[in-house]
């Protein structure tokens, strides 16, 4: 699926990882798990960077996207969140929210989560499941929209 139409599909609200939407994008839950509350802040409409926002746009984008990150932090009572902005692998603006929690094991505490194994990270019972996460994903959305009410 491209970025155009994963973005359709949110605009839409068929896309079932939607957490709300937001000022600057969606949020949405990760596809893996593996960290609990991991999320995503897709930025709407679509641009490639960071900098092809205007000031005031970027200035939402990232607002939004700490609120994300402060959402999901209540929800999950996770000891840190990790914000990162990559855009390697899908060439559009889109942030992860990775919480941390102190029951990670050594030395994979201390990396960028995505250092943990693959096979760890994309394993079956970590896949995004709506019915699976849901009491989690609500929780999200209601830290979230009080932050951005």
């Amino acid at each position: 699926m491209t970025p155009s139409e994963r973005l359709a599909e949110l605009a839409r609200g068929e896309n079932p990882a939607l957490i709300l939407p937001m000022p600057s994008g969606f949020a949405l839950m990760g596809a893996t798990q593996f960290l609990p509350g991991y999320a995503m802040l897709f930025a709407y409409p679509e641009v490639d960077h960071l900098t092809d926002l205007g000031e005031e746009d970027r200035a939402q984008y990232l607002l939004d996207m700490s609120r994300l990150g402060q959402a999901v932090r209540e929800a999950t009572g996770c000891r840190r969140i990790n914000y990162s902005i990559l855009g390697n692998l899908d060439p559009f603006l889109h942030a992860h929210i990775w919480p941390r929690y102190t029951w990670e094991r050594e030395p994979l505490n201390v990396s960028p989560p995505t250092d943990y194994p693959d096979d760890e990270r994309n394993a079956p019972e970590h896949r995004y499941d709506p019915q699976r996460h849901a009491e989690l994903q609500q929780a999200i959305a209601d830290h979230l929209s009080k932050l951005i009410a």
